[in-house]
């Protein structure tokens, strides 16, 4: 059993890298120098460059937050608005997908992993609307951290966006999806605070320019 479980959290860490590499080789490919000589290419490249770290930003374990402060440097304050909207774009659609997922997503992939206990605990919570599922959730965790970050989940979410090495758990695309596949918050609740988590480093190079 538990060498079953190693070797299938194994493949995940895997997977997880591989989709990480990706990311950096995909960066590779947009990394070049903007000098007088590419002003007419200028708008064709930040357009490509968004799209890609709309798509980077979305999927778990992606490193998109290097082509976000990529364009914050190049574009100064003239680009926070463009990095802003983009970052709250992809992480809607990372919370989006995870909506998609099926109802027992999560606890498929906890008996899958041979996390038998809390694949059961997973299993009862899906049954139950999303209010019922935060009551069962205080209810079954012990006192201390997880009761109170429950309590203050939407500025738990906002500092895990925020946290620097959020990459080990999926980055803002891993936690966009694993609140869709939840289903614990509403997704206007989720993208309010979303807005406003991401809004401080694009806020900041605004107003360094305005300044």
């Amino acid at each position: 059993m538990a060498g079953r479980r190693f070797a299938k959290l194994s493949l995940l860490i895997a997977i997880a890298v591989v989709l990480n590499l990706s990311g950096h080789w995909l960066i590779q490919l947009f990394d070049f120098q903007i000098f007088p000589r590419h002003e007419p290419v200028l708008h064709l490249m930040v357009l490509s460059a968004a799209s890609l770290y709309i798509l980077l930003m979305a999927v778990p374990f992606m490193p998109g937050i290097e082509i976000g402060l990529a364009l914050l440097f190049i574009l100064g304050g003239e680009g926070a608005l463009l990095v802003y909207l983009c970052t709250v774009t992809a992480l809607s659609i990372s919370f989006w997908l995870g909506q998609l997922a099926p109802e027992h997503s999560m606890s498929r992939l906890l008996h899958w992993l041979h996390f038998e206990s809390a694949s059961r605990v997973a299993s009862q919570l899906e049954t139950l609307s999303p209010a019922k599922r935060i009551e069962s959730l205080f209810a079954l965790a012990p006192k201390g951290v997880l009761p109170f970050l429950l309590r203050h989940r939407f500025v738990a979410i906002a500092v895990l966006l925020n946290l620097p090495g959020n990459a080990i758990i999926g980055g803002g695309g891993g936690i966009g999806m694993l609140l869709g596949i939840s289903r614990m918050i509403s997704f206007p609740k989720y993208f309010l605070t979303v807005a406003l988590a991401v809004s401080p480093v694009p806020l900041v190079f605004y107003l360094s320019q305005a300044l």
